[in-house]
C-alpha cells in the first residue's frame, strides 16, 4: 500500500508550486510566522494565507517579493528525498504540523537547495531557474490573516 504522503491530492503547476515553497520560507524568515496554512495554487495566479499579529507595510511586501526573486535567481536544485519521520525531525526548521494522521513513517521531503525543506507530495521543477519571476499581485490583512496573491512572469 502506498503511504498517503506519496498520493498527490492535486496536480499543481510545478513552477508555481515551487515558488510557493520559496515564498513560505521567505515569510517564515522575514516575519517569524508559520508556513501558509491555506493555499490555492494555480497556473495563472495563486494565493497563500499567513497569520500575523499586525498588518505588514508595502515596504515589507516589496521586500518579500525581492527576496523570493533573489532566491529563485540562484538556480537552486529542487530535490525530493524519502526520509523516515525520525530523520525528518532532525532537519532544523522542518514543519511537520500539516501532515495527515495516517502518513506513516516514511515522508517525502522536498528541498529547495539549502533554502527550504518541506514534506510535500506535489510536483516541482528541477531547478529554481525554471520558475520565472515572482510577482505579488495584491495582498490584504484582516483580523490577523494576511492573504497574499501572486503570479509568475517569464
Amino acid at each position: 500500500m502506498t503511504p498517503a504522503i506519496f498520493t498527490p491530492k492535486k496536480d499543481y503547476f510545478a513552477p508555481m508550486h515551487t515558488a510557493e515553497h520559496v515564498l513560505n520560507q521567505t515569510m517564515v524568515r522575514l516575519f517569524g510566522c508559520a508556513r501558509s496554512k491555506n493555499a490555492h495554487i494555480e497556473k495563472n495566479k495563486s494565493k497563500c494565507d499567513y497569520f500575523l499579529p499586525s498588518s505588514p507595510t508595502q515596504q515589507q511586501m516589496d521586500e518579500v517579493q525581492k527576496q523570493v526573486n533573489e532566491v529563485l535567481s540562484r538556480h537552486l536544485p529542487v530535490t525530493a528525498k524519502s526520509l523516515s519521520r525520525d530523520e525528518a525531525e532532525q532537519i532544523p526548521g522542518l514543519d511537520l504540523s500539516k501532515l495527515p494522521p495516517d502518513v506513516g513513517d516514511t515522508l517525502r521531503v522536498v528541498f529547495v537547495g539549502d533554502y527550504d525543506a518541506c514534506p510535500c507530495i506535489g510536483a516541482h521543477v528541477n531547478n529554481t531557474a525554471e520558475v520565472g519571476r515572482f510577482h505579488i499581485s495584491s495582498w490584504d490583512w484582516q483580523e490577523g490573516r494576511l492573504r497574499l496573491r501572486f503570479k509568475l512572469e517569464n
